[in-house]
């Protein structure tokens, strides 16, 4: 019986890895997929609606993306979603921000002039609702010389705009329909 167990270049060798392999492929996925599902839980605990890959013209010439638009019970939400990984330097008055892992590092530009520009945009669309923009750095992001302004982690997110009142909120989600409805229109 122990002479059939060992792996002394045995047949056994290759089914072993190729199953290992397979594990380690099922685990990556499972992990890819769960960070997902939290964005999502989370997009659909705060919002009543919303618009992935919205394209709307910008307050000067050309258009602008927007990756989510949310109707909240605060109005609107735009949202820029980062999925860094490593301690990240970034400052309201730096022109870059810098990503620092294991692996590499590397600088990106400050994203929030680009998003003070998509709530410009929206608001010339929707004057009057309520607008307002967020970064979101996923879990891999570690901010630790302190979180600049409108950038958020999933927990702040869910913080900041979850509603635990469902009576106020739908009150409030009326109110802002005719004019999500004009976004929607366009889109």
């Amino acid at each position: 019986m122990s002479d059939i167990l060992q792996f002394d270049g045995s047949p056994w060798l290759p089914p072993i890895l190729a199953v290992l392999a397979l594990l380690s492929i099922w685990l990556l996925y499972r992990l890819v997929r769960s960070r997902k599902c939290d964005l999502e839980t989370v997009l659909a605990d705060i919002s009543y609606d919303r618009l992935d890959g919205l394209v709307i013209p910008s307050a000067d010439e050309g258009e602008i993306v927007l990756d989510y638009l949310l109707l909240t019970s605060r109005g609107l939400l735009i949202l820029e979603v980062r999925d860094v990984r490593g301690v990240v330097f970034g400052g309201d008055k730096m022109q870059e921000w810098t990503v620092i892992s294991d692996e590499r590092r590397y600088t990106f530009p400050n994203p929030q002039p680009a998003l003070y520009d998509r709530i410009a945009a929206v608001r010339q669309i929707v004057r009057q609702v309520p607008v307002a923009g967020r970064i979101l750095f996923l879990d891999g992001a570690d901010f630790t010389k302190g979180v600049p302004g409108l950038v958020c982690s999933l927990s702040d997110l869910r913080a900041e705009f979850s509603e635990t009142n469902k009576a106020a909120a739908k009150i409030k989600i009326e109110a802002f329909m005719s004019h999500w409805e004009l976004i929607a229109r366009n889109n």
